[in-house]
């Protein structure tokens, strides 16, 4: 029996999710959806066949830890430093609605206290994972309102590691509110002492050894996931969370210049853990459970489908957008995300909350991420259609909005993106920048890297044949690719990528022999550069020159 074979289970499971998330997919739903439905079909309330709970339990703890460790990893705190006046009110404020009004309407559907509480801030959560790839696909990310929309998604990430830490503190205690001026002080000197141990280990410690791991991929992506998972299991044992120590992880890696490469190779491990999550999440909800939510579920989705959109999109009126960008990036809030399932599993697990919570969480994450990712996906037609009535969200003169269209013409978009920095890649960068060209430099070598920044030069560390790592280069307004990689195997998987990432603009390749360069032209490059051919010319007509001017080579002589 399966049941008592877990190889045997887990190939199966993998079996279903992949062809639940072919169907989800094909109906341009997030396939995460797609994992908690086949929870819910194989766990005990319909077919029974998980049996290896230990297993897909631990598999599912990972999985949240590399998850918590991937949002660290993002928070660089000169991007957190710059994310910006309307991101900050937005994302505040939304937040404090959503809890406000959220909490209300769930004490009023007869919930109690605590219950409510970890309901209400679930419900101000948005899935960053879901909205970056749906802007992504659309070719929004880099629009006005696709930047506001990310920059108070930082905001919801930074929030939900203070609920955690915060509500994971109160461990033991109940919620009550005579222990909350202790439980204050217990997670402040706690969180002092974090701050300075990270503080020690950013500063000293972390970048060498991060330089050190670089030099082989492998080893770099064993390290991330081993640093994530230890200070998850140090975040618990120090009393805050598992959750929050892995955040912590990650956070402390951000400021390094191996932070894309990372990420990029911790996103597909992510998505593959959370899948087990799902699963176990799916496995442990009972449809009686479900049943009961049904009715509050659809109150709060309502809620959440409408009422957060309302608040961002006032917000963003009042600080002098167009009703249009309010709208746009109001609709990336219409949803809850698997963060919020995470925070109250979590209270699950402190004994702050029953399993009722995290059923009626679920159904509300399942009803509006469902729906608002046909909202984001046909969002102009949507706009269309309601813009007469959204005008007492615009002011008469959007005076923000109309400044940043008067300073777009202005600004430093880059030009030229070069992928591979040896002896003639980084002199090309270096020429091109002299020539006045917005230029930047991409290469795996973390000592070239190193090497190419500090003589002022704007380079990044990552792996070009990755179209994860690609999605946080600019290269949706760059004018030329060029690649100096000197594989073609390594120049086919550098096209596949730009493709899978919409690029648009022209490609150029320097290559090394005639084979290289009418392979790469049939594959759709359209400018080959031969650098022996290129430099022999060149040599050539200087010589020419020289031969025509004898009088002139003799001066040069002497």
């Amino acid at each position: 029996m399966i049941g008592h074979e877990p190889f045997a289970e887990f190939a199966l499971l993998l079996l279903i999710c992949a062809l639940a998330g072919a169907l989800f997919v094909r109906l341009r739903q997030p396939v995460l959806i797609a994992y908690i439905v086949v929870g819910i079909v194989v766990g005990p309330a319909v077919l029974g066949l998980v049996q290896a709970h230990e297993q897909i339990d631990l598999l599912a703890q990972v999985g949240v830890a590399v998850l918590l460790f991937v949002v660290g990893l993002k928070l660089d705190l000169h991007h957190v430093r710059h994310i910006g006046p309307v991101a900050l009110a937005t994302g505040l404020g939304q937040l404090a609605f959503t809890i406000a009004f959220g909490l209300l309407i769930i004490l009023a559907l007869g919930k109690g206290p605590m219950e409510a509480l970890y309901v209400a801030v679930a419900l101000t959560f948005s899935s960053t994972i879901i909205i970056v790839k749906l802007l992504s696909d659309k070719r929004e990310l880099d629009s006005l309102h696709g930047r506001i929309a990310v920059g108070f998604l930082i905001v919801q990430d930074l929030a939900v590691v203070v609920a955690m830490m915060t509500l994971s503190a109160l461990r033991g205690s109940g919620g009550e509110a005579t222990g909350w001026a202790e439980v204050l002080f217990s997670l402040g000197w706690r969180l002092a002492a974090a701050a300075l141990l990270l503080f020690v280990l950013m500063r000293w410690v972390l970048p060498a050894v991060v330089a050190a791991m670089a030099r082989s991929q492998e080893l770099l992506l064993v390290f991330a996931i081993a640093w994530g998972v230890a200070l998850a299991a140090l975040g618990e044992w120090a009393g805050f969370s598992k959750e929050a120590g892995a955040f912590l992880a990650g956070f402390s890696l951000a400021s390094t210049p191996y932070r894309e490469a990372m990420n990029a190779r911790l996103t597909s491990i992510r998505d593959f853990l959370l899948l087990f999550f799902f699963i176990d999440l799916g496995a442990k909800l009972e449809l009686s459970t479900l049943g009961a939510e049904v009715g509050p579920a659809i109150v709060l989705s309502l809620f959440v489908l409408i009422g957060n959109p309302l608040i961002v999109m006032a917000i963003m009126g009042w600080m002098g957008y167009r009703k249009r960008t309010g709208f746009l990036a109001g609709l990336t809030v219409a949803q809850i995300s698997e963060f919020s399932i995470v925070f109250v599993a979590m209270g699950i697990t402190l004994g702050h909350v029953g399993v009722g919570a995290l059923g009626l969480t679920t159904l509300v994450g399942l009803v509006t991420i469902t729906v608002s990712t046909y909202m984001i996906l046909y969002s102009q037609p949507l706009y269309e259609r309601l813009a007469p009535w959204l005008g007492r969200f615009e002011r008469r003169q959007p005076f923000r909005e109309l400044a940043i269209e008067q300073q777009a013409h202005g600004g430093d978009a880059v030009q030229a993106v070069v992928f591979g920095l040896g002896r003639y890649g980084s002199r090309l960068l270096e020429q091109l920048r002299a020539d006045g060209v917005t230029a930047i430099g991409v290469d795996f070598d973390p000592e070239q890297v190193r090497a190419l920044q500090s003589r002022g030069l704007p380079v990044h560390f990552g792996d070009g044949e990755d179209p994860d790592f690609l999605e946080s280069l600019p290269l949706a307004r760059a004018r030329w690719v060029v690649t100096t990689f000197p594989q073609l195997d390594s120049n086919r998987a550098l096209l596949h990528a730009l493709k899978a990432v919409h690029y648009r603009g022209g490609l150029a390749a320097a290559v090394r022999d005639p084979a290289h360069g009418r392979a790469l032209a049939s594959a759709g490059v359209p400018l080959i550069l031969n650098p022996f051919e290129d430099a022999a010319d060149h040599a050539a007509r200087r010589l020419a020159d020289a031969l025509r001017a004898p009088d002139s080579a003799k001066e040069e002589g002497r």
